[in-house]
């Protein structure tokens, strides 16, 4: 026996009149209907969903004019029960609209491909105008937060991270975000999504809270005097970094107050490893492998162990083999590591940990989405975020939870900061994001994703941002199901070509079939090339008609070995189809290199 429909049905609260409504129709790929049916295309799986992941329990069914279902309830009736005989399903014509179409129930036990063999009935139906899935729409309203309207980084359409998309689908809820930075200071925009942390400045000098390691990773300040941090270094305020880093990932929001988290259904556990003029490597060390559930010495076990790490930090000089074992182990233990690419105006291969192996690292962008002045490049960069500059003007920093002392805490404050400290916290929070969509994606598979789903940058970059900027709604639907990129398509070379010492270019072809229509505006170009002093290369990737598109110019600055990265390309005015060329020049003379392979992934 069936049950009554007003029980299978499921009902959405309106919170206010005047918001405007958003479906959540799907846009995934195409599912087959169980029985093949003669008639018509396979059924889009937008067509079987009510929401994302959810089969539909209604249809709305338009009749051609002139049809007898078009304005007889029975007929109606009795072809419905006819297209559930045909399906082996049990459907129900229910009433009829306003607009003269009728709606059918078909229950809440069937599978999307269940729904998608009723569909195929009706749509291969000459009489039938349209079938269509009887969807589930959601209040689309901002958040009330009173700030909110002031993060442009989230929402606005040029060089915002279109994180509000994301948020119908994944509000980060189940995943712990480690702050490894200054502490906590006491924000009630925070607090609810706080959880157990640890001191781990073992240095009173640094600590400032008069004592060493312990569980109580609260902010005392990291103001300093004149000098006190180097010969000619001028006093400096206390920075409540970590607090404002946190704020961005994961402030509560829809509370009427302050402003909106990236990931707010996320927790926040706050690792203290910087105080007075900064952090040693061995308390990050120790941070990280404690973060991510690993064995501290002295340290109890971590009862919020994350899934994410954000590290808004960074100096000078190569990645330590000491600082990348604990990466390494950290990423094994499937924490993904965010950090910033550094604010030196600079190519980051100079500067840790935003050139270690195995994080996402990220560079800044300001509000028209070019590269931020300040913020490093180069092939080590991962992706673009929003960063800010404020030297545009005061409102064109991110704004986030903040302490108002000078330096020991007061009251609690917002303010507005610009640095890669604040763009890698929109990398956690979107990472929080796709790991609450997908729990089994592992690091490697979240960065992937992250970089196959950003858009091209805006504006300019010179140098190398990375995969560009990242767009958090594509990104989550992308994990989830439904929508965007989980890899693409790849195609690749893998034939050596070496590369004369300050010689002509040299090419190497990709031949593309089976494309249709232009290449994405996020074309992604992965690069293998081994080089004693990569500053001496010139990368170009060359479209089918001839078309260079400059992926890395020399730099007498860039030493560092090799070129292993993901470049991303607008290359959305080129067909697909073609041969496509990567063209290496060495510039410079006495240091050699080969091309070992590389990759289009569309």
């Amino acid at each position: 026996m069936r049950t009554s429909p007003a029980l299978r049905r499921k009902l959405i609260s309106v919170a206010a009149a005047s918001a405007a409504l958003l479906t959540a129709a799907s846009t995934a790929s195409a599912v087959a209907a169980q029985e093949t049916v003669s008639q018509g295309p396979a059924v889009p799986a937008a067509q079987t969903e009510a929401a994302p992941g959810t089969p539909a329990e209604r249809l709305i069914v338009g009749y051609k004019p002139g049809a007898a279902e078009a304005g007889s309830n029975p007929a109606a009736e009795a072809d419905a029960t006819a297209k559930g005989e045909q399906a082996g399903e049990d459907v129900d014509f229910q009433r009829r609209l306003g607009t003269g179409a009728a709606l059918v129930d078909l229950g809440d036990d069937l599978t999307k491909a269940d729904v998608a063999d009723v569909v195929a009935r009706y749509r291969a139906d000459p009489q039938v105008a349209y079938v269509v899935p009887d969807r589930l729409n959601k209040p689309k309203a901002d958040p009330n937060d009173t700030e909110y309207t002031k993060q442009w980084d989230l929402f606005e359409s040029t060089a915002g991270m279109n994180v509000p998309g994301a948020w119908a689908t994944s509000t980060g809820t189940g995943v712990t975000v480690a702050v490894i930075d200054t502490g906590y200071a006491a924000h009630t925009d925070l607090a609810a999504n706080i959880v157990g942390g640890y001191d781990f400045i073992a240095d009173t000098a640094v600590s400032v809270d008069g004592d060493g390691r312990d569980s109580n990773p609260a902010d005392p300040g990291d103001y300093y005097a004149a000098n006190e941090c180097g010969s000619g270094t001028p006093a400096g305020n206390s920075s409540w970094h970590g607090t404002h880093v946190a704020g961005t990932i994961a402030a509560v929001t829809n509370n009427n107050k302050g402003v909106a988290g990236i990931a707010y259904g996320a927790k926040i556990s706050p690792v203290r490893v910087l105080g007075k003029c900064g952090g040693y490597d061995s308390d990050i060390i120790d941070a990280i492998t404690w973060a991510s559930g690993g064995t501290v010495s002295g340290v109890p076990a971590n009862s919020n162990v994350a899934k994410v790490i954000n590290m808004s930090l960074g100096g000078d000089g190569a990645c330590t083999s000491a600082t990348q074992s604990a990466i390494t182990a950290a990423v094994n233990r499937g924490t993904t590591v965010v950090v910033a690419a550094g604010n030196e105006s600079d190519n980051v291969a100079n500067h840790s940990p935003g050139n270690c192996d195995n994080v996402i690292s990220v560079a800044a962008t300001n509000r028209t989405g070019a590269k931020a002045s300040y913020s490093n490049y180069g092939s080590f960069v991962d992706i673009s975020a929003p960063g800010g500059q404020t030297s545009t003007g005061t409102a064109n920093g991110i704004l986030s939870t903040l302490n108002s002392g000078t330096k020991t805490p007061s009251s609690e404050s917002y303010a507005y900061y610009q640095g890669t400290s604040m763009a890698t916290p929109h990398i956690a929070g979107l990472v929080a994001l796709v790991k609450s969509a997908n729990p089994a994606l592992s690091p490697a598979q979240i960065e992937t994703a992250v970089k196959n789903n950003a858009r091209a940058l805006p504006g300019a970059c010179s140098g190398g941002c990375g995969a560009g900027l990242a767009d958090a709604a594509r990104t989550v639907q992308a994990v989830s199901g439904s929508g965007g990129s989980t890899g693409g398509t790849t195609f690749s070379s893998s034939t050596a070509v070496s590369i004369p010492d300050n010689g002509s270019a040299v090419e190497s072809s990709i031949a593309v079939s089976g494309r249709t229509g232009n290449a994405p505006t996020a074309l992604q170009v992965g690069v293998d090339i081994t080089h004693t002093y990569r500053g001496d290369l010139v990368i170009d990737l060359v479209a089918p008609d001839g078309t260079a598109y400059r992926l890395k110019a020399a730099s007498s600055s860039d030493s560092a070995d090799n070129v292993s990265t993901t470049y991303s390309v607008n290359a959305s005015g080129e067909t697909a189809n073609g041969t496509w060329k990567l063209r290496v020049q060495d510039t410079a003379a006495q240091d050699t290199g080969k091309l070992n392979s590389w990759q289009l992934t569309f």
